[in-house]
């Protein structure tokens, strides 16, 4: 099973079997790690991957869960 966490004031943490592609399709080495941070602030020297620059930085957001309406019917 995947887990996506997102952190108060920080990154998103993706737990898992993880394939993590940019734009055209090109995969990412992650080096056999099955944990990573993915940036939120948008601060990061190291995008898409968080490296700490929203602790330093002053980052602040909060999203607590919450129930999505249902997603609209496709025309």
């Amino acid at each position: 099973m995947n887990k996506v966490t997102v952190h108060d004031n920080g990154p998103l943490r993706l737990e898992g079997d993880l394939k993590i592609l940019d734009a055209s399709g090109k995969a990412f080495g992650l080096a056999g790690r099955s944990v990573v941070s993915l940036c939120r602030c948008g601060l990061s020297e190291n995008k898409p991957f968080c490296d700490g620059q929203h602790a330093r930085k002053g980052f602040q957001s909060s999203c607590p869960a919450r129930d999505l309406p249902p997603p609209k019917p496709k025309a």
